[in-house]
């Protein structure tokens, strides 16, 4: 199998008929976007390799009638270093037992490193490959039970939207496939990309993609009920200005204990943990409401809006301004459609 070239990313876009259009296409133009952002911030940044691979080299018909020409059959493709399988308008029996070669390339380039994200019913065909045996995995509520009867091997979380484990991340809708790009997107050019490429195609509020996605491991391990109190406690409190010291002293615990014990159940240590969880609410208040900034400062548990404004600065790269008149200048022109 043909290795990259150097400073490349290769990236194999999975066809099969009956497949969602946009489950090719919303990943191509983000990645896409995700690399001009990258090269703008540094010339020596990865490139893009993208190949359409199939079954065949025949045409592929989509959901929305628009036929698809592979770029290569799954045979003679390149290792990609990332593979995404596209979700199925119906069943997708059918179309897995139509796809023998693909099922079992998905099992030798997961074998030889590569990172696959399926979405929605496309889950379908890793679990078909037994890739997935052993771990975690969600995919489209509808075909949940389905998938339990013909995959019981595969830890099925149906109640979240992304599940990741290892090189294998799953999503269970459209939106949920976008989060994981923006995910993906950092990894390959960092945080400000990603950030662009959020901004440019997500209008609505999200969640940062580290707070919807069951990781495979770190949930496991969280058997810690106090750290999980702490948890709620934080959630239900943002207004508070508690420093961390006080806060484990609230809860009778150390502080050094509180940071290692915090660290070892959630995979992140607490002041990112506070502060994410902070500027999630900033978010939400700035798009939502008419608080002042000041008041919104006062929400977060800060004393004064330059706290705030720190925070955006260091997170999104922005300022709350910026980001209010950003955000609503997107929900309007959703309306306006």
């Amino acid at each position: 199998m043909a290795k990259a070239r150097a400073n490349t990313v290769t990236i194999a876009l999975i066809l099969y008929d009956h497949m969602l259009a946009t489950s090719v296409s919303l990943p191509v133009e983000m990645l896409r976007a995700g690399e001009a952002a990258g090269l703008q911030e540094n010339k020596q940044a990865p490139r893009l390799r993208i190949q359409m691979v199939a079954e065949s080299s025949a045409p592929v018909t989509t959901r929305a009638l628009i036929k698809l020409l592979p770029d290569i059959d799954v045979e003679h493709a390149a290792l990609p270093d990332f593979a995404f399988i596209p979700s199925l308008w119906r069943n997708p029996r059918p179309c897995i037992r139509k796809q023998p070669k693909l099922v079992k390339w998905l099992k030798t380039i997961w074998d030889h490193g590569s990172t696959l994200i399926g979405g929605g019913t496309g889950v379908c065909f890793m679990a078909e490959s037994g890739v997935l045996n052993g771990h975690s995995a969600t995919t489209h509520w509808h075909y949940v039970e389905q998938f339990k009867r013909d995959y019981p091997d595969v830890e099925l979380k149906p109640d979240f939207f992304i599940t990741q484990s290892d090189r294998i991340y799953c999503a269970a809708s459209l939106n949920a496939l976008a989060d994981i790009i923006v995910h993906i997107i950092e990894q390959i050019y960092g945080k400000n990309a990603a950030q662009q490429v959020e901004r440019n195609f997500s209008h609505e509020i999200r969640k940062p993609y580290e707070e919807q996605r069951y990781l495979e491991g770190a949930v496991d391990r969280h058997s810690d009920e106090l750290i999980t109190q702490i948890q709620f406690w934080m959630r239900t409190n943002l207004g508070s200005d508690l420093s961390l010291q006080q806060l484990a002293q609230q809860f009778g615990i150390s502080q050094r204990s509180f940071t290692r014990r915090f660290k070892a159940a959630n995979g992140i240590n607490a002041m990112t943990y506070w502060r994410q969880l902070k500027l999630e609410l900033a978010k939400e208040l700035l798009a939502s409401s008419n608080l002042t900034l000041q008041e919104i400062a006062f929400q977060i548990g800060y004393q004064d809006q330059g706290q705030l404004t720190k925070l955006f600065k260091k997170e999104l790269s922005t300022t709350p301004s910026a980001y209010r008149v950003m955000v609503k200048r997107k929900l309007f022109s959703q309306h306006e459609k």
